[in-house]
């Protein structure tokens, strides 16, 4: 699956936030790009893993 992920620079924060949009709280940041992309791949997982424990496996996606 693929995913839609925003990412935007904070400068308060002195790094860029991360929000995966079909997948509403799935938010994560880091102070590069790649850590930024890294987390977010880990927040889309953890997500997904308790959507699936809690019997939800349908969600919007954008396409």
């Amino acid at each position: 699956m693929k995913f839609q992920v925003i990412f935007t620079y904070d400068p308060e924060y002195e790094g860029y936030i991360a929000e995966a949009v079909s997948l509403p709280g799935c938010v994560s940041q880091g102070k590069t790009m790649d850590e930024a992309i890294a987390n977010i791949k880990d927040a889309i997982q953890g997500y997904l893993y308790v959507e699936e424990k809690h019997g939800n496996d349908s969600f919007s996606v954008a396409l």
